[in-house]
């Protein structure tokens, strides 16, 4: 069998075409070029990358702690959950995502890791001074200020649970990030919430938290449903 671009390559190479298919397989189904029904296989991938299986295995392999793809019968395929998972997976990322906060209202001796706020903030600030354009892997920075928000808490078991639970609805919520007034707002609203639970005003920071995730949960399952029609669509 062939080995395409994989023959001759010394170990640095083969590093680099690893990390190749991985980050390019990634692109694609962050920016929803691969549909949802579509299969992935090993040879169908290898294939199309003109590369042996092994970069395709090893890129699926941490797709799939990644969150994004999942086993099938035939080989993997996107990870879209149910509308009705997706309602009981997006009650339990709010439920989670408030109580970082909300167990520091309830107990004065909790107090979040401020310094690793301020460099967060530092990062989101340089974000705001140069916004990225808008592209569904932005939801990747996403997830990394919530996950510093909740580990700053202190519980680390609670950041473990948003991190599982963000995984698995990442695919629907990386389309919330296809328009620039979308990234922007999103860069203020974590500001704001990185600013407020600094200076440990956290009344205002859950209420601000809160709205940021979604004040409504109908509001956030008709964002999914909008994005995974869109995901149909680009199928």
């Amino acid at each position: 069998m062939s080995t395409g671009l994989t023959e001759g390559l010394t170990p640095a190479d083969s590093s680099s075409l690893r990390e190749m298919v991985y980050h390019r397989l990634r692109d694609e189904i962050l920016n929803g070029r691969i549909s949802p029904r579509e299969r992935l296989t090993e040879p169908k991938l290898g294939k199309a990358y003109e590369v042996s299986r092994t970069p395709v295995r090893e890129a699926l392999s941490r797709l799939l702690s990644d969150g994004l793809v999942e086993r099938t019968d035939f080989g993997y395929a996107v990870v879209v959950p149910s509308l009705e998972d997706l309602r009981n997976l997006y009650e339990l990322r709010i439920t989670l995502e408030l109580r970082g906060i909300g167990r520091a209202i309830e107990n004065p001796q909790v107090r979040h890791d401020e310094a690793a706020l301020a460099a967060e903030l530092e990062r989101w600030q340089e974000m705001r001074d140069t916004p990225p354009e808008p592209d569904p892997s932005f939801v990747v920075k996403d997830e990394g200020f919530h996950q510093v928000l909740s580990r700053s808490s202190g519980n680390a078991q609670l950041t473990d649970a948003l991190v599982t639970v963000n995984q698995k609805i990442r695919a629907v919520r990386m389309h919330d990030f296809v328009e620039e007034g979308r990234v922007t707002a999103t860069i203020d609203e974590h500001m704001e919430i990185l600013r407020l639970v600094i200076a440990r005003e956290l009344p205002e920071a859950l209420t601000a938290l809160h709205k940021h995730v979604g004040e409504s949960l109908e509001v956030v399952m008709e964002r999914a449903t909008q994005a995974m029609t869109r995901m149909a669509l680009a199928g």
